[in-house]
């Protein structure tokens, strides 16, 4: 009997553990937009979830590593991987380029290697200051990549208080350099006021380039990120501008602040209605809101439950129950 348990026990950690290693780029192939619409080689949309790892610099730094990928696509079963390049802030990539190259390399190749699909985010709010920076390291990255069905370019975080047309006009010379190199791979574009008013790049949207999506960001327990943002969101998806959600979290748009359990189903059951894909913010140990571990927690993955805040125990549950 005790033998026939062992091997119950055995069969289903088994089959749970292949299920959490599925080569994603395998399943779903080349993404591309079609009609207003992030779609897979067999014209499904594919809806990613997963993580965003935070800031390369501070805290969440010590993620930036191959252990805690592999970790994240095994436990967390994640198929997207954020991997948010710091620009401006000291030590980041205007002060420490090949520092912030090494990060970008280490977690990108790994999840290439891994079959998740990985956004390469230029996490700066000002990078129309950065144009010069952003088309060289792009440049760079379109190179390196092209071929790759794995790689999406994010080349705009959260744009602060400047208009759309600037914005445009940054995004336009960023995907022209890209697009010297790669061809097919999605680009993702931000938009005003924190990556909300998508509803406004929707009325003039960028032409002339295929595989063009936006970002999309919130924060579900924001007071001012409830459904005045949604019906904005829902204008941009109904005028046809293919979102993609680059970032959102479990709190407030600080970080920290309350984790409303039930605000943040009704914006997860949003983003499943409307099947898009998503990045959760943020893989840190910092002693906020939004960060998925305790402070003190393993920088080589292996978490235990313990070592996982509420949110970090919310988002894991959502993955292994969707990401099927």
């Amino acid at each position: 009997m005790k033998k026939i348990s062992f091997l119950i026990v055995f069969l289903f950690s088994f089959n749970i553990g292949f299920a959490q290693n599925i080569n994603w780029v395998k399943r779903n192939g080349a993404l591309k937009v079609v009609n207003g619409k992030i779609l897979n080689s067999r014209n499904i949309p594919p809806q990613l979830r997963g993580i965003s790892l935070s800031w390369s610099v501070w805290q969440g730094k010590k993620y930036y590593n191959e252990d805690v990928v592999n970790w994240l696509q095994s436990d967390f079963n994640i198929n997207l991987l954020r991997v948010s390049m710091a620009v401006q802030p000291d030590g980041g990539y205007l002060q420490n380029p090949a520092e912030q190259q090494e990060l970008v390399d280490i977690t990108v190749n790994t999840a290439i290697k891994k079959g998740l699909y990985v956004l390469i985010d230029w996490h700066d709010h000002n990078a129309h200051q950065h144009l010069a920076q952003s088309k060289e390291f792009f440049s760079k990255m379109a190179k390196r990549y092209a071929g790759k069905p794995n790689v999406i370019y994010e080349i705009f975080n959260e744009p602060e208080r400047i208009d759309w047309q600037t914005v445009k006009d940054y995004a336009i010379q960023v995907i022209q350099e890209i697009r010297k190199y790669d061809t097919k791979n999605i680009i993702v574009v931000g938009s005003p006021h924190w990556d909300q008013d998508v509803d406004v790049a929707a009325k003039d949207p960028i032409k002339g380039f295929n595989n063009i999506a936006y970002s999309f960001h919130f924060y579900a327990s924001e007071p001012s990120h409830q459904e005045a943002l949604m019906q904005r969101a829902d204008v941009a998806i109904a005028s046809k501008l293919p979102l993609f959600v680059t970032e959102w979290g479990v709190g407030e748009a600080t970080g920290d602040g309350k984790f409303i359990v039930e605000k943040v189903d009704k914006w997860f059951a949003w983003m499943e209605r409307n099947k898009l894909s998503s990045a959760n913010w943020n893989l840190t140990d910092k002693n906020e809101t939004t960060a998925l571990l305790k402070p003190g927690a393993s920088v080589d993955g292996k978490w235990s439950v313990d070592m996982l805040t509420p949110a970090g125990i919310y988002i894991r549950n959502q993955l292994k129950k969707l990401n099927k």
